[in-house]
C-alpha cells in the first residue's frame, strides 16, 4: 500500500477506467489481435468482478489483473497459434495497394514481424519483455508479477532483446 493511500473498495468502473489500458496492452502483444485482446481483457475484468475479496490498493488490483490477463492471453495464444499462421498468410495475399496504402501496409508488416518475433521467444522471455515494453511496467513491478527477483527480470528482460535482435538479424529485418 502506498503512503497515505487508505485501503478502500474500488468501484469496478474505477478501476476499468484505470487499469484497461494497461491490461490491453499486455494482451494484445501476447495475442496480436485487437479484437481478441479486448475479449480476452473482459474476461479478466469479469473475474475480477465476480471475485469476492477486495484489494489492499490499486496497484494490488492491476497486478492480479495483469497475472490474469497474461494467462488467459498465452492460454488462447497457445490453442491458436496454427490458425493464425495460415489467417496471416492469407491477410498478407488479400491485400490491395491504393495510394497511401504502402505506407500502412509498411506499417502492418513490421507488426508483423515484430508479433513473429515475439512468438519465437521461450514464454520466460515472451512474458517479461511484454511487460516491459507493453505494459510499461517497472522491473520491480514485473518481479511481483510474475513472483521473481527484480534482478532476474533484468536478465530476463536483456536476454529477450538480445534474442529479438538475433531473431531479426537472422531474417534480415530491420525494425525502427
Amino acid at each position: 500500500m502506498l503512503r497515505g493511500e487508505e485501503k478502500k473498495d474500488f468501484t469496478f468502473e474505477e478501476v476499468y477506467r484505470q487499469l484497461f489500458p494497461t491490461i490491453f496492452r499486455i494482451s494484445y502483444r501476447i495475442t496480436g489481435d485487437t479484437g481478441i485482446a479486448e475479449d480476452l481483457c473482459h474476461e479478466a475484468f469479469i473475474k475480477y468482478y465476480e471475485r469476492k475479496q477486495t484489494f489492499p490498493s490499486i496497484d494490488e488490483v492491476k497486478y492480479w489483473l495483469i497475472r490474469v490477463v497474461r494467462n488467459v492471453s498465452l492460454n488462447y495464444e497457445k490453442r491458436r497459434a496454427r490458425e493464425r499462421m495460415a489467417f496471416d498468410r492469407y491477410k498478407k495475399s488479400a491485400l490491395t495497394f491504393d495510394e497511401g496504402e504502402e505506407e500502412k501496409l509498411l506499417k502492418e508488416e513490421t507488426r508483423g514481424y515484430v508479433q513473429r518475433a515475439l512468438d519465437k521467444l521461450p514464454h520466460n522471455l515472451r512474458v517479461v519483455i511484454v511487460l516491459k515494453e507493453y505494459g510499461g511496467l517497472s522491473y520491480k513491478e514485473i518481479g511481483s508479477i510474475i513472483g521473481i527477483s527484480e534482478g532476474n527480470v533484468k536478465v530476463r528482460v536483456f536476454r529477450a532483446r538480445e534474442k529479438l535482435a538475433k531473431i531479426f538479424e537472422e531474417e534480415k529485418i530491420y525494425v525502427s
